[in-house]
């Protein structure tokens, strides 16, 4: 299976790969730079809807790997549709994200898109065809499972168990305007939760038309926790096990 991946990142001869922050892209960011070295070029986007431990967490192995790394403001704030939070959000982040990144820099652009993603709900997918985005993954014919064994063979301790973390607008339900002080109260919440229960478990802080839902498999979140929710005026409505992509109203999961 590297032997595919290897050849899926090598047919590019200018390759920028968009890394969030996640086991997917970080992976494949470690992988093609042991293959392409110097021709290899990262580009991490900045804003209110990535959490700041991801981006500190691809400055980290830029700076040990020696990656190429460029910062940019994705700039979907500036987007109204995006702010508005449709169903296909998602479309809309992607699109001003790929249409930067073409903007500052000449190559192809691939993503950490891999096999399982294509049978769910990806708005995103519609923008990266839009862009002439890749997937070396998907080429390579590789799952979310292969993924993470491939992080393990890298050495990527930190990598290897990092649960899915997509970014902190899909916390927000369908319809509620997406708001830069919306996503630091989320990200202070799931960081609290996590803080507390020492679980590299799925967290999710959601806000709902009905207000906030914690959502996990490891019980609810404490009390602690909760009183923080009413004290900085947020209804809480309650906890619920984790559901994927819940925030997501009107799509058949």
């Amino acid at each position: 299976m590297s032997g595919k991946l290897a050849a899926a990142v090598s047919r590019y001869k200018a390759l920028i790969i968009a890394v969030s922050g996640g086991v997917d892209s970080m992976t494949l960011a470690h992988f093609a730079q042991s293959v392409l070295g110097k021709q290899l070029r990262i580009v991490h986007a900045l804003s209110p809807a990535v959490p700041a431990h991801a981006t500190k967490r691809v400055k980290e192995h830029a700076v040990r790997e020696g990656w190429h790394l460029d910062i940019l403001d994705s700039g979907e704030f500036d987007d109204p549709q995006y702010r508005s939070n449709p169903v296909n959000r998602c479309y809309f982040c992607k699109s001003n994200l790929y249409s930067r990144i073409a903007k500052s820099t000449a190559g192809t652009i691939a993503s950490g898109t891999n096999k399982d993603d294509l049978s769910d709900f990806r708005p995103g997918l519609e923008a990266a065809q839009q862009w002439q985005v890749v997937h070396p993954y998907v080429e390579a014919g590789f799952t979310k499972i292969q993924i993470y064994r491939l992080a393990k063979q890298l050495g990527l301790s930190d990598l290897e168990e990092l649960p899915a973390e997509p970014c902190l607008a899909s916390r927000i339900e369908t319809g509620i305007g997406v708001n830069p002080d919306d996503l630091a109260f989320v990200e202070h919440v799931e960081k609290l939760i996590r803080e507390e229960s020492g679980s590299s478990a799925v967290i999710r802080c959601r806000i709902t038309h009905s207000g906030v839902v914690i959502e996990t498999n490891d019980g609810p979140p404490s009390a602690s926790v909760v009183k923080y929710c009413r004290d900085v005026g947020r209804t809480y409505v309650g906890h619920r096990p984790y559901q994927k992509g819940s925030a997501f109203l009107g799509v058949d999961k």
